[in-house]
């Protein structure tokens, strides 16, 4: 129970911000603040969850501005309460928006100081230390060419402010920077505390600063880490003691979780720890710096182990054509023919690293070791299906394009409500979880806040100040072949040539399939051509993020696009007036994870199809229709080439959870 005390408390804080976000309200003053009755809305609703100590979700419509709507309130209340604030996000543009654009602009309208840094993980830091080890043992550990990245990263160290991956000029290869990169057994306060590192340093303006930004998969690290970044109690905080956690595009928080929750050992990376001991083909490493003849003799083997053992368990996953994931049910897959070999090397390290006089060559031999144990672990957890609740599967990468094949363990909690809820909805916790997508048509959110585990916390759904009506048309394809028929692709790439033709290019076509994705890319190539519309194909060339910013420069643009452009992209402006849809965006319903909460479902008693697959089929189409409005300017056309909307009864489920823009059925 709230005491009449607290509540007043609460009120007056609420009261405030609501003034503060008013129209005539000091934030007015600025030419940064544009006033929006949503903004207010959901401002006002933040400050009482912070006052009340009660966690709140909110979906909060494009263009509400949402930002500064709970970073306003949060950093105030942080400010005059003693609490850092953390902002948790998916991807690295919302990142970015917040420590380049946002948080200066809120700096400015609150008219009070505070310090907010971007914490990235470990392996995005340069550790000196690690670099001048590695420049003393270089020609024991690397190749030709890997000294010549070597040097170029020595020479950039000189210059570099931050240190990070994302800083450099050019981007080394894995194996270089896997040796100077930051690392928790190697890179610690103690061996690396001194100015000079950029971990440690940015490990120090964390602890100090008033916002800490970090992204999902960070945040479930350092949850799961022992890593004292705070007090270990936590008290009521959640990374550190009495904070303040926002985590903005929470409807991706599940995901993230049931991966970071989970295992995962590939072949590749497997291989990769094993070549820092030594590597058979440049005849580089720990154990030939060391001369261990035993060393080199059984890390070869082990390589050579590692082949046979995922070997076995390509053969007995029994991948057909199409299929890259196979779901493992019962114990004992393939026999165990790596654990031993594992331990044989595990041993051979600890013995090496007795001989070893240097502390940092020690402590990358401890390293390694500490992965090669982990590993052994791993493998004897998946075989034995160890633990209870998880879903167990193989996923096999690479083999087309000229890319080796590899090889990757998985396993995912099936249910990780309660989890969640013990982390962010305990009493006590300020938590706010926030995105422009939560809900499927109702306004309590209540498929989200149940597989989250969110309990009793507190929910607000806030439209977009958007006209819809007047600045977005929807097309609904009625006659289209059913993509199991002879002449679906044909119908489809005529339906998408007639709406390109309407919009004069600038669209986004997204697809749920490569292979569907590919083949359209074929068959559009000439008539783009002919269009003089520029042609951009995922997966072709350029990365995602240079291909999205030729797109906006080109102004007759054409992307065609899987499950990555569905989400987290932002194209303002007639660069993007069209959005195409080319089918519902059902999860395959053979993925290991997907199948397993279904039969979850299914084993209560449930409808698995309408309480698991509709409702996530319909977050992702919105998330794929709001690439379309981004600002109150933009104008456009979506079409869903998929006739099931119309056709199928869930498909008014679908129809009631679209923006509420003009409908036009074709067809």
């Amino acid at each position: 129970m709230i005491s009449i005390e607290e509540h007043a408390a609460a009120s007056r804080f609420a009261d405030e911000i609501h003034h503060l976000f008013s129209a005539s309200g000091r934030l007015s003053r600025s030419p940064d603040f544009e006033y929006r009755p949503e903004q207010q809305q959901m401002a006002v609703a933040v400050a009482e969850s912070l006052e009340s100590g009660a966690p709140l979700i909110v979906e909060a419509g494009t263009g509400v501005g949402k930002s500064l709507a709970y970073l306003v309130p949060s950093i105030l209340y942080g400010l005059e309460q003693g609490r850092k604030v953390v902002v948790s996000t998916h991807t690295i543009n919302l990142q970015e928006q917040l420590i380049g654009k946002d948080l200066p602009i809120v700096r400015k309208l609150v008219d009070q100081d505070f310090t907010a840094v971007l914490f990235k993980g470990r392996g995005n830091y340069l550790c000196p230390r690690r670099l001048e080890l590695t420049g003393q043992q270089q020609g024991d550990l690397f190749g030709t060419g890997d000294l010549a990245e070597l040097a170029e990263i020595a020479s950039w160290a000189k210059t570099t402010q931050d240190g990070t991956l994302a800083g450099m000029p050019f981007t080394p290869s894995p194996r270089v920077w896997a040796q100077v990169c930051s690392e928790p057994h190697i890179c610690t306060v103690k061996g690396c505390g001194g100015s000079k590192c950029f971990y440690q340093k940015m490990r120090r303006e964390v602890m100090a600063a008033n916002v800490v930004v970090v992204n999902h998969t960070l945040l479930f690290t350092l949850l799961a880490s022992q890593e004292d970044l705070g007090d270990d109690q936590r008290e009521s905080g959640i990374l550190f003691p009495n904070d303040i956690t926002v985590l903005d595009e929470a409807h991706t928080l599940e995901d993230v979780a049931a991966r970071q929750l989970g295992m995962s050992l590939s072949q590749s990376s497997l291989k990769f720890t094993v070549q820092r001991l030594y590597n058979p083909r440049s005849r580089k490493g720990l154990f030939q710096a060391a001369k261990n003849v035993d060393g080199v003799r059984a890390a070869s083997s082990l390589l050579d182990g590692i082949d046979d053992f995922f070997d076995e368990i390509e053969q007995a996953c029994r991948f057909d054509g199409a299929s890259r994931e196979f779901r493992v049910r019962r114990p004992n897959l393939v026999n165990d023919s790596l654990s031993a070999s594992l331990l044989s090397v595990q041993k051979l390290i600890a013995t090496t690293a007795e001989d070893v006089k240097n502390e940092g060559t020690k402590a990358e031999l401890a390293d390694i070791g500490r992965r090669l144990r982990d590993a052994r672990l791993g493998v004897a957890s998946f075989l034995e299906l160890a633990t209870e609740d998880h879903v167990y599967w193989t996923e096999r990468a690479g083999g087309d394009d000229g890319r080796p094949v590899n090889y990757t363990l998985q396993a995912a909690p099936l249910d990780i409500s309660e989890r969640l809820s013990q982390i962010f909805f305990r009493r006590g916790a300020r938590c706010i979880l926030t995105s422009a997508t939560l809900g499927v048509g109702d306004d309590q959110l209540r498929y989200f806040r149940n597989r989250i585990g969110a309990g009793t916390a507190r929910s607000v759904v806030i439209g977009s100040p958007f006209d819809y009506a007047e600045q977005m048309t929807l097309y609904l394809v009625r006659s289209i072949a059913d993509p199991r028929d002879a002449g679906y692709e044909g119908q489809l790439a005529e339906w998408i040539r007639h709406f390109l033709d309407l919009s004069e290019g600038r669209a986004f076509v997204l697809f749920t399939s490569y292979r569907t994705m590919r083949a359209m890319a074929t068959t559009l190539e000439a008539y783009c051509a002919k269009k003089k519309f520029d042609l951009f194909v995922q997966g072709q060339g350029d990365s995602r993020s240079a291909m999205l910013e030729q797109f906006k420069k080109s102004g007759r643009g054409v992307l065609l696009g899987t499950d990555s452009f569905w989400t987290g992209v932002d194209v303002p402006g007639e660069a993007l007036s069209n959005v195409i849809i080319t089918r519902l965006p059902f999860a395959a319903p053979d993925h290991p994870l997907t199948e397993a909460r279904c039969e979850q479902i299914q084993e209560r008693g449930g409808n698995p199809f309408y309480e698991y697959s509709v409702p996530e089929a319909i977050l992702k189409l919105r998330q794929g229709l709001g690439r379309l409005i981004r600002s109150r300017k933009d104008k456009g056309m979506a079409v869903i080439l998929d006739n099931r909307l119309l056709g199928k009864a869930y498909g008014k489920a679908f129809l009631k959870a679209m923006p509420p823009a003009k409908r036009q059925i074709v067809g």
